[in-house]
């Protein structure tokens, strides 16, 4: 069922946000030069994909975990994206392909290996990763892989259609901080 949820909401999130999707993209070739950012994570049974999203940062920032990268390397632009989201809206093909859901454990970097490990020991690999979920409404993000994993292996024993719309709406009003930013220093 969460399946069918996630094909309907994707189709049409893509078919009503297409307008939404070409503004965003026109902004980011003004922006970056290179509005999306196409990235290696960690799926499914440990699968790799390719994950599509609005691009953030300045083109040749390293590949790491946002918690790793400088606030320098993102963009204004960037900035209005992450707060409001909608650098996530790509992903919404990734979920129409079946190599995501709308609600599950978000899709870490190959290179993240201390989370990898924590999500294999909890069975966070069991479902498809997805754009939203517990940790994210809760404000959990990967700089804390142990936690991190216990809290996915919360959401995935308990998930039900309720949870799954619950986790969504509170995305779209805003619950959670999403990923910290490492402050330059001084």
């Amino acid at each position: 069922m969460i399946r069918l949820l996630d094909i309907f909401f994707a189709v049409f999130g893509l078919l009503f946000g297409l307008p939404l999707l070409l503004i965003l993209t026109a902004i980011g070739w003004f922006d970056t030069g290179s509005p999306l950012l196409c990235q290696r994570r960690v799926g499914r049974g440990q699968q790799p994909f390719t994950l599509i999203k609005f691009r953030t940062m300045r083109i040749g920032t390293a590949d790491v975990a946002t918690h790793l990268a400088s606030v320098s390397a993102i963009t204004s632009f960037g900035h209005f994206l992450r707060r409001t989201k909608l650098d996530e809206l790509p992903q919404l093909w990734n979920v129409l392909k079946g190599e995501m859901s709308l609600v599950g454990p978000r899709p870490c970097l190959p290179n993240q290996h201390e989370l990898i490990a924590a999500r294999a020991a909890a069975g966070a690999f069991t479902v498809r990763p997805g754009i939203t979920g517990l940790a994210q409404v809760q404000g959990i993000d990967m700089s804390v892989p142990e936690r991190l994993a216990q809290v996915d292996a919360e959401m995935i024993s308990s998930m039900n259609l309720r949870s799954y719309f619950k986790y969504i709406l509170q995305t779209v009003l805003g619950s959670g901080s999403g990923d910290r930013i490492r402050m330059e220093q001084p």
